[in-house]
């Protein structure tokens, strides 16, 4: 299992780790032809990420549920968004609820990432483009 801190961009489905849902948008979005989704915060004991949500899943995972993630994918969406998700070769189940240790900060999607100048297939860490999800502020 990887920790969220340690997840860097890369093309294939390479990540398995488990992390707790703290927060998700609560209206799905849909573009036409397409099947729904939606965005989540989760974290482990390192860091959070933003988790993107397809189809039944966006029902099915609530803030709260600890999820398995096998063999995933953590890329950019939209140009620059990066987020992990399952994609078509991988897999999110439930394994429980509400008993995790985690950490919201860094956040992992809050990152800028720049090619590794000694290896230009690789993404490094650039800079923090925020010290939280900007999508899921902190509640005061």
């Amino acid at each position: 299992m990887v920790s969220l801190k340690d997840i860097i961009p890369a093309a294939g489905n390479t990540i398995n780790t488990q992390f707790i849902v703290l927060d998700k948008e609560r209206s799905p979005s849909t573009k036409q032809g397409q099947e729904k989704s939606c965005l989540a915060l989760v974290a482990d004991e390192t860091a959070s990420v933003h988790f993107q949500l397809y189809g039944t899943e966006c029902e099915v995972f609530e803030p709260g549920d600890i999820i398995r993630l096998t063999n995933g994918i953590f890329s950019a969406i939209n140009g620059n968004t990066f987020v992990l998700r399952a994609g078509k070769r991988g897999r999110a189940e439930k394994i429980g609820e509400f008993t995790m240790v985690f950490a919201e900060t860094p956040n992992m999607s809050e990152i800028s990432w720049a090619p590794d100048p000694n290896n230009s297939g690789k993404l490094v860490q650039e800079s923090v483009i925020s010290p939280y999800s900007r999508m899921f502020p902190p509640r005061n």
